[in-house]
């Protein structure tokens, strides 16, 4: 009798902890108080933004953190009701979830790992930056330093061919990171007992594998580009000045599509571009006001501080609100032509 009444109240236990983990753990509710303000309806997004405030991030590298985190949370929701529809029965879904959060975590250094990059500067200047070291990557030093001393660029394109090395830079860091996730899940795979359990695993890492050749595909693509743009400078006629709208557009030429598909999508993606530039010009006022804001700290004036940290949080949230609608464009335009070019080579 008395083993029977203590194996019921370890059930109860048992039910509650795991109640307490569903739900509560995973599902944040906004606080009633004031005082805690909940940023994302899932528990371990919260957890990685109040890190990221605890870590001092710089505030362009916090806004960006800040989209990409909206974009998992809308993914996320998005999955769940997906399975509770009985749909994602191989856990593919969940698979590319899982690794978009480790994703994150390893690009903001957030991974547990030992942080070996140099100090995050926001890439917004010049200064403090090592003559020869700006990428971190033996072939793109090269290639920027012979762009820099051809003539070939004015100050405004030298500009533009920046943003693409440093584009090309964030590529090769994001195929690092996920190279590393298949090298942690193959050597899970080889632990794995249940022949099931081990099919599955086997599908997620053909999906990884797969993820790795078309992003080293990209990055061959891509390097070549810079290498062309490097020694031929800009063409006069070229459609796209931003690097995420034209690798859009020579995805979209690689894809087949017709000439109308081409045309409508050439005028989705030149809004799209004022968009990216515009989120960029306020990337760069947020780090200015930033600046400003730790000036007028330094020199005590409470009333100018006031009126600087209202601008700086209005600066914060508007590029924040901006950076998610990039993003989330941008995930949009790259499923469309992934999904037309798809359908047209099946056909």
């Amino acid at each position: 009798m008395k083993f029977g009444c203590l194996f019921a109240v370890l059930c109860l236990a048992v039910g509650a902890i795991a109640g307490k983990y569903s739900r509560e753990m995973n599902d944040q509710k906004p606080s009633t108080d004031g005082k805690n303000t909940v940023e994302f309806r899932i528990a371990k997004l919260n957890q990685v933004w109040e890190k990221a405030i605890r870590m001092q991030l710089p505030p362009v590298r916090q806004a960006e953190l800040h989209s990409d985190l909206k974009i998992q949370e809308k993914d996320e929701l998005q999955w769940k009701k997906t399975k509770a529809d009985g749909m994602d029965e191989n856990g593919e879904r969940e698979a590319k979830l899982r690794r978009g959060f480790n994703v994150i975590l390893a690009k903001y250094g957030m991974d547990g790992k030992k942080d070996t990059r140099p100090l995050e500067s926001n890439n917004l200047k010049d200064h403090d930056i090592r003559e020869g070291d700006m990428f971190d990557d033996p072939r793109l030093d090269k290639l920027w330093n012979k762009a820099k001393t051809s003539g070939k660029f004015s100050e405004e394109e030298m500009q533009s061919l920046k943003r693409e090395f440093q584009h090309h830079k964030d590529k090769i860091s994001e195929y690092n990171i996920v190279m590393d996730t298949v090298s942690r899940t193959e050597e899970i795979h080889k632990n794995v007992i249940s022949p099931l359990e081990g099919e599955v695993k086997e599908h997620v890492l053909h999906q990884k594998h797969t993820d790795l050749k078309d992003k080293m595909r990209d990055l061959n693509q891509g390097f070549e580009r810079l290498r062309k743009l490097s020694h031929e400078g800009f063409s006069e006629d070229s459609e796209f000045k931003e690097p995420r709208v034209i690798e859009l557009w020579e995805m979209a030429q690689r894809a087949n599509l017709t000439g109308d598909e081409l045309d409508s999508l050439k005028e989705e993606l030149k809004h799209f571009e004022t968009k990216v530039e515009k989120h960029s010009h306020y990337q760069e006022q947020l780090e200015l006001s930033h600046q400003k804001l730790r000036h007028v700290e330094a020199l005590g004036d409470n009333d100018h501080i006031l009126r600087n940290q209202e601008r700086y949080n209005n600066l914060s949230e508007k590029t924040r609100e901006m950076g998610y609608k990039m993003k989330k464009h941008m995930q949009d335009l790259t499923s469309k032509i992934s999904r037309k070019g798809l359908n047209r080579n099946e056909l």
